[in-house]
């Protein structure tokens, strides 16, 4: 959830630190710092940290005002854990010459923290990770060596942890660690850095060293080295970054969301490329073992959080309706604190846009400890821990995501999941060729149905103003479109702060029509499918109570407008895989009211992009 950057090198590397914070913002965050040895201007042996609450903006105005420059450092952007956001609790923590940066959380930080004091040791910060700087300190008493004294501290934690450490004392080395939480290094010609993610490092290098768990890393000027948590050497591939740098550039559009969401085509277009133009998908789709372990399987766990929850929501629709497979769908945060019934011919699917999300990862660990070694990681991030733990793996090519809300990787999530429902019903017996190949061909059109969708946008502007002044909306929707009314609502209350929540539009009569009123706009998924005489029903309920209705209707869905009902027409219905098609609207929706409200779209208030603690 934080971003982390590590950079040593023989050019001034405070510009790298804080570039790499601002590619860093989409993770989420509410104060930063950063911490340098060897600052031009200052005594050897010297730190010099600066912390400010709020943007990256703030820190650099105040590295700018200090003209600050230094050959190492560490910088870091928090979002708050233990301790309120303030520059007090903002990281880097430092321990008599020693600054470290962290992602993650101490779970026994408090023993620690009494061990420490008993020490002498002062604590002046609210947080877990000052424990770390400390602890780091007393093990230099017990070895010269800044990675030894890190290994040594790093075996004391509890918890999830990326760490960037340097010393005063020893300006010629950082050292980056990590254990439950994303850390890789950058190989550039002129030093060795580390970063959360590679987006940080693209201004320096393209080269990038994906650390494993338990690894810890030397980064020196002229090299690095990387050990296991025994301390034993350990060999990691260098990998060549594919991620283009105008990827992470806003271009001509206002924010990261609406570019995001006018990407949506081409991620499914690049998702779905691989399956193109054939009549049959392939099992190797999802790894060269896949056709062996789907042909055992009898049923479906998914696993996952958030957007991603909502994907697999639907994803059962279809996997029970043409697959034939009972298919259960868990939040990953409380599926891990259940006894479940285990199985060993069901297929765990861990669905996940960054692959490094804490309580998916712990939920994959914990189905494969019960017995279920038939995994698929569904992911955006083929070096992620994620796709690293399952056996087998499904890559969506939606490039990378900076608007924390979630939505060119939920509908290339969409079509992974229709690409292996149709795996699993041909093995299955359940699909005919040609019925394979007809779903195949929708599938390859998606991109272009989508462009067609995207051309409402101005009517949904439109829109958008009448919900500028509400605090509340009610999202209806039936069948494989209710979880698409939950992703419509979580859209609105995550970038406008409008609260807003999603019923099965049959649920309505069992308690929420209480809420139904003049002020409340309730927002209909309404396609042409087998559902849509039910949901009109549920409308005239809502008619009957005074309620404003907003209707995302199909071009030949029989639902005539009428005073306080606004109806938009969608392009054409799309059967199956019409909820790819009907998201795209309510993303649009959630988005022109946040740009009305006028609230941060991209970095809204109190949430991360990475969610990488429980």
């Amino acid at each position: 959830m934080c971003g982390i950057v590590t950079a040593i090198a023989t050019r001034n590397v405070v510009p790298v630190l804080l570039e790499g914070l601002r590619r860093l913002e989409y993770r989420g965050y509410d104060s930063a710092g950063l911490a340098v040895a060897g600052a031009a201007g200052t005594a050897g042996g010297e730190l010099v940290r600066l912390r400010a609450c709020g943007r990256v903006a703030e820190l650099a105005a105040k590295a700018e005002a200090r003209r600050l420059s230094a050959s190492l450092g560490i910088a870091h952007t928090r979002w708050a854990t233990h301790g309120e956001p303030s520059e007090c609790n903002a990281h880097p923590h430092v321990s008599e010459g020693v600054a470290v940066v962290h992602n993650g959380i101490i779970e026994n930080f408090e023993a620690l923290r009494a061990a420490l004091r008993a020490q002498g040791y002062v604590f002046v910060s609210d947080t877990d990770t000052e424990v770390v700087a400390h602890l780091i300190h007393a093990k230099l008493r017990e070895t010269d060596d800044l990675l030894e004294a890190v290994r040594l501290a790093a075996a004391e934690l509890q918890g999830a942890y990326a760490l960037g450490v340097i010393s005063a004392s020893d300006p010629s080395r950082a050292v980056a660690a990590r254990r439950g939480s994303p850390l890789l290094l950058g190989i550039g010609d002129d030093g060795c850095y580390a970063a959360s993610d590679a987006a940080a490092l693209l201004q320096v290098t393209r080269k990038v060293v994906y650390l494993e768990e338990g690894d810890l890393a030397e980064l020196r000027r002229d090299g690095y080295r990387v050990v296991r948590a025994d301390g034993g050497a350990a060999q990691r591939a260098v990998h060549v970054s594919s991620l283009a740098a105008d990827a992470v550039e806003l271009g001509p559009y206002r924010h990261f969301m609406q570019k995001e969401i006018f990407e949506q085509p081409e991620a499914l277009a690049n998702t779905l490329g691989r399956a193109a133009g054939g009549v049959a998908a392939s099992p190797r789709l999802f790894g060269a073992e896949a056709e062996g372990i789907f042909a055992g399987v009898r049923r479906v766990q998914i696993l996952a959080c958030g957007t991603s929850y909502h994907a697999g929501l639907v994803a059962r629709y279809w996997l029970e309706a043409l697959a034939g497979l009972p298919c259960a769908v868990d939040i990953a945060s409380e599926y891990r604190y259940r006894r479940p019934v285990a199985s060993d011919d069901t297929l765990v699917v861990a669905v996940s846009q960054s692959g490094e999300t804490a309580d998916t990862l712990a939920a994959l660990k914990y189905a494969r400890s019960l017995g279920m070694a038939r995994t698929l990681a569904i992911c955006n991030v083929p070096e992620s821990a994620i796709v690293r733990e399952a056996a087998l793996r499904f890559i969506t090519r939606a490039g990378p995501e900076i608007g924390v809300a979630s939505t060119k990787a939920f509908t290339t999530q969409l079509a992974a999941f229709a690409l292996l429902t149709l795996m699993l019903a041909r093995l299955g017996g359940k699909l005919a060729p040609d019925g394979e190949a007809r779903h195949l061909a929708a599938l390859c059109h998606l991109p272009a149905a989508v462009r067609k969708v995207l051309e409402l946008e101005p009517e949904i502007a439109q829109w958008a103003r009448r919900f500028a002044d509400k605090e509340h909306a009610l999202f209806l929707g039936r069948g494989q479109h209710w979880p698409i009314a939950m992703e419509g609502a979580l859209k609105l209350k995550e970038i406008s702060y409008i609260h807003a929540e999603a019923y099965a539009a049959g649920e309505l009569k069992h308690g929420p029509l209480a809420l139904v009123d003049r002020r409340m706009p309730v927002i209909a998924v309404s396609p042409a499918d087998e559902l849509l005489e039910k949901l009109k029903s549920n409308l005239q309920e809502v008619r009957a109570r005074g309620g404003e209705l907003y209707v995302f209707a199909d071009a030949d869905g029989e639902i005539g407008g009428a005073e306080n009902v606004h109806i938009l027409r969608m392009p054409e219905h799309y059967g199956m895989l019409s909820p790819v098609l009907h998201v795209v609207p309510l993303q649009l929706l959630a988005y022109h009211v946040a740009l009305v409200r006028g609230t941060d779209v991209d970095k809204p208030r109190n949430l991360a992009k990475s969610v990488t603690v429980e």
